[in-house]
C-alpha cells in the first residue's frame, strides 16, 4: 500500500523516522533530567541556561559537571555524525544504528543497577548525550531541538498557511512530549526500565529508515 497522499503527493513514509526520533529525544532528555540530575542529553540551550545559573550558585548542587559532560559528549556525537556522513559516506541508517547501540548500552547499564556513583552517572550521561549528538546530524529535519519548529508553525498558523509538512512537524512536537511522559511514568512505576524507553522509538526509526521504499500510485 502506498503512503503517498493522493491529494498532495506528499510521501508520509519518510516522516516516520523524524517522528520516532523526536520521541526518542523526549525520552532521553526526560531520563537524564529525572534520573541523572537536572541535565539534558539533547537540549543544549537548556544546558547552557543551567550552566549560567550554576555559575552564580543557583540551581541544583553539582549540576555544572553534568552540564559540561553533556555539552562535551553531545559535541563529540555531532562531530562523529558529521564525519561519518561527510568523510565515510555512511548512509543515515548506519549512523542511526550507532545511536541505537549507545542508547541500548545505556539502558542495559541502568537496568542492571550497576550505575551507583556520581562518576557512573557521568559515564551514563556521556553515552546518552553522544547518541543525541549523533541524532542531531542524521537528518536535516530537527529531531532534538524544536524552538525553530515551534516558531515556524505558530507563524504559519497566524498566516493560515499550514501545509501537509506542518502537520507532521506538529506531530513531532507531540512525539517529544509523549516520549518524555512515558519515561516519567516509567521512572515512577518501573525506574529500572526508564532508560530503555528511548531505545524503542530509536529502534523503530532505524526500521522505518531501512525498510523498502514505497511505490507511488499509478
Amino acid at each position: 500500500m502506498s503512503t503517498v497522499s493522493p491529494s498532495t503527493g506528499h510521501d508520509s513514509r519518510g516522516e516516520w523516522t523524524p517522528l520516532l526520533l523526536s520521541a526518542a529525544s523526549g525520552a532521553a532528555d526526560a531520563f537524564t533530567f529525572l534520573c541523572i540530575g537536572q541535565v539534558f542529553a539533547g537540549v543544549m540551550t537548556g544546558n547552557l541556561v543551567l550552566l549560567g545559573a550554576s555559575a552564580v550558585g543557583t540551581g541544583e548542587h553539582g549540576v555544572a559537571p553534568r552540564v559540561l559532560t553533556s555539552l562535551a559528549w553531545y559535541g563529540i556525537g555531532v562531530a562523529f555524525g558529521a564525519w561519518a556522513a561527510g568523510r565515510l559516506r555512511w548512509p543515515p541508517p548506519v549512523t542511526l544504528l550507532c545511536e541505537v547501540a549507545l542508547l541500548t548500552a545505556a539502558a542495559a547499564l541502568w537496568g542492571l543497577g550497576v550505575i551507583t556513583s556520581d562518576g557512573d552517572r557521568l559515564g551514563l550521561l556521556a553515552l546518552v548525550a553522544t547518541a543525541m549528538g549523533i541524532q542531531g546530524r542524521i537528518l536535516g529535519t530537527p529531531t532534538n531541538y524544536f524552538t525553530g519548529t515551534l516558531t515556524s508553525l505558530v507563524g504559519r498558523a497566524a498566516l493560515r498557511s499550514w501545509t501537509q509538512e506542518d502537520r507532521w512537524a506538529s506531530a513531532r512536537l507531540v512525539a517529544v512530549v509523549a516520549g518524555a511522559a512515558v519515561t516519567a511514568l516509567a521512572v515512577r512505576i518501573r525506574p529500572e526500565v526508564a532508560a530503555a524507553v528511548a531505545v524503542v522509538p530509536a529502534a523503530g526509526a532505524l526500521l522505518a529508515g531501512t525498510g523498502p521504499s514505497p511505490r507511488s500510485r499509478d
